[in-house]
């Protein structure tokens, strides 16, 4: 599933190339993908939109339009958004055409057909389901080292669970809760309320570290994510951990091994992240 960095990626590709331009038409292909409207109804609402603005809350990306209505949309595991180049062919699974002015057209596609857009007003932006509950951005203020301290000790869960509990902190996913562990050197498994204050401040700095990184490397793509322009990450060959069982660690040469935690993939090093 793209995680911040993809979709920070995808929202940073797409605004350089449609802010200020019209939506003139939409084909919507798979009605199930549109979450709120009937196709025909959103192809009303959309066309003679302009695109105003780019914006993205934790893993949503949010494209702003005229007339304060803001579209909502969540890649799930293998959507994507991609502005065509001229006459290219629609790519498979595509499921939903946003023709805007220029002959530009940009698409949905989701080969699992998970991914789901929204369309709202603005001022009902705060109050969407899976938006409101959101917990803070890991790279803006509200996310410290004091909000991670405050938090952490009145937690029971694994650590690895909290990083990925959305209403903790936006945005992080398995791939770089499982990168920015292994840098601060704290294992999955780790109770929340045990790290040390130290551990804590390590904690944070990797989380902004890794993802960072993310977003310079323009993602992490392994098989379906592509950013706007439909050019892939390059994230995948920095990464310590994630997908590495069996390989050596870059940091100390031990094993990297691989478990469940909470039900989830968690890619770590026994040496340097010790129980």
């Amino acid at each position: 599933m793209p995680e911040l960095p993809e979709v920070e990626t995808v929202k940073r590709s797409l605004e350089k190339l449609i802010t200020g331009l019209t939506i003139i038409n939409v084909d919507v292909l798979m009605p199930k993908i549109i979450k709120s409207h009937t196709a025909q109804d959103f192809k009303k609402l959309l066309m003679g939109s302009e695109i105003k603005k780019l914006g993205r809350r934790g893993k949503y990306l949010l494209v702003y339009l005229s007339a304060n209505k803001v579209l909502v949309i969540h890649l799930r595991m293998t959507g994507r958004l991609v502005l065509l180049k001229d006459n290219a062919e629609l790519p498979k699974y595509t499921h939903v055409i946003f023709y805007l002015e220029n002959d530009k057209r940009l698409i949905f596609a989701d080969m699992r057909q998970f991914g789901r857009i929204d369309l709202l007003p603005e001022e009902e932006l705060a109050n969407m389901p899976g938006l409101k509950k959101l917990g803070p951005e890991p790279l803006e203020k509200k996310f410290n080292p004091e909000y991670l301290k405050k938090e952490l000790k009145r937690r029971r869960t694994k650590i690895k669970a909290l990083l990925l509990d959305q209403t903790f902190v936006a945005g992080l996913g398995n791939i770089y809760a499982d990168e920015a562990l292994h840098l601060a050197k704290v294992h999955p498994e780790r109770p929340a309320r045990d790290l040390t204050a130290e551990e804590i401040v390590n904690l944070y700095n990797a989380i902004v570290t890794v993802l960072r990184q993310g977003i310079k490397n323009r993602g992490t793509s392994f098989s379906d994510y592509v950013d706007g322009e439909g050019n892939t990450g390059s994230n995948q060959n920095m990464l310590k951990v994630y997908r590495r069982e069996g390989k050596p660690c870059h940091c100390c040469g031990s094993i990297i091994k691989r478990k469940k935690v909470a039900g989830r993939s968690s890619c770590f090093c026994p040496q340097c992240q010790q129980l």
